[in-house]
């Protein structure tokens, strides 16, 4: 299966051994575009939006969506939100639903944000952490 990886950038180094054990069980695993090594997370919102627009990152990372069969968002703990899923990949998971594709979720939905609601109306497969619930 070919699978898009979405989430916040600061589980990146997450994603990229999620990707390793995906790739072992012989699935094809895209990571979102990286354009820094800075911690996005000490970075100014005028900042993130400029690399979004100079990268054309939304654009890039929708076209994986698209040629992908599934996503698997990472949804870590963040900020003191337990298995947090911010803007972005809340819109990442709408791309996939408007486009018939399989939504994984590691772990479960946090239940505090705006969007939940949302969130659960595009039937996402929770897998708790479980890799081998993809297929």
């Amino acid at each position: 299966m070919k699978i898009t990886l979405c989430g916040s950038l600061k589980f990146f180094g997450e994603m990229g051994e999620i990707k390793k054990e995906l790739e072992r069980k012989g699935h094809e695993v895209h990571l979102p575009i990286k354009v820094s090594d800075t911690n996005y997370n000490d970075k100014p919102i005028e900042k993130g939006a400029e690399n979004i627009k100079n990268h054309n990152l939304i654009k890039k990372h929708y076209s994986e969506i698209v040629n992908s069969d599934a996503i698997l968002i990472i949804n870590l703990d963040k900020n003191g939100i337990k298995n947090y899923i911010g803007g972005n990949s809340f819109l990442e998971m709408g791309f996939a639903h408007v486009n018939n594709k399989k939504i994984f979720v590691f772990n479960p939905l946090p239940k505090n944000l705006n969007y939940a609601e949302e969130m659960m109306g595009m039937s996402p497969v929770i897998i708790n952490g479980n890799l081998n619930l993809i297929k």
